[in-house]
């Protein structure tokens, strides 16, 4: 097979780039964006940006506004119980399961994506937190070979990033969450419960800075 046969289609494309823009925040919650500005963001042509707000909508990441605009749905505290719920149902499960299908180079990897996420605190680069945050997560969880529990998962990051590039903006990078190295731990030690435990303290901890951010808000 040649690398053109190869090449993913731009549909797809336009999708995962659409999908990063709402799950690293670019798009903020509540900010109608129009149709053909997206157009001009992507780089894309009608009929594939068209297709990916269509899936985008249908997995709740976007609500038609009308007058051809879309924007990110704001996360209400009604709603931010479901996600925590679902979240701290899901994910915990995830990581215990891939504890033991963990591979010393697959632990390794995850300890050096925590490092882009350390350096991106440090420096008070947002995006590429957000960004390297949830590549840890995710090679974490496609350990687990649990295709439902994993789409699941995605699904629920697309509902509750946007808000926690907001809670950041608004408080600070201190209070970015980040319990990895105890996650670490566990996986050189082999520990499925405790692997468990602490991303379930990663994900509460998040959850509670966007609740009390909700709470704050005017």
């Amino acid at each position: 097979m040649d690398a053109d046969t190869r090449k993913i289609p731009s549909h797809e494309v336009t999708y995962a780039r659409l999908r990063d823009m709402i799950l690293f925040g670019h798009l903020a919650p509540g900010a109608p964006v129009t149709i053909q500005g997206l157009i001009g963001d992507l780089g894309a042509g009608m009929t594939p940006v068209r297709e990916a707000i269509r899936r985008l909508t249908a997995e709740g990441a976007l609500l038609p506004q009308g007058n051809r605009r879309v924007a990110v749905p704001e996360l209400s505290a009604e709603m931010l119980d479901q996600v925590a719920f679902a979240r701290l149902a899901i994910e915990p499960k995830l990581a215990e399961l891939a504890a033991p299908r963990l591979t010393p180079a697959q632990i390794d990897r995850l300890e050096a994506i925590d490092g882009r996420v350390n350096r991106a605190i440090e420096s008070g680069n947002l995006p590429e937190y957000l960004a390297a945050n949830h590549a840890f997560h995710f090679a974490l969880y496609e350990a687990a070979e649990a295709p439902v529990l994993l789409d699941l998962a995605r699904s629920l990051w697309l509902r509750a990033g946007p808000s926690l590039r907001a809670v950041i903006d608004r408080y600070g990078r201190e209070v970015a969450p980040d319990l990895h190295r105890e996650a670490l731990a566990a996986m050189r030690a082999g520990d499925a419960g405790a692997l468990a435990a602490a991303i379930e303290r990663d994900i509460q901890q998040g959850i509670d800075h966007v609740r009390q951010a909700l709470a704050e808000a005017p």
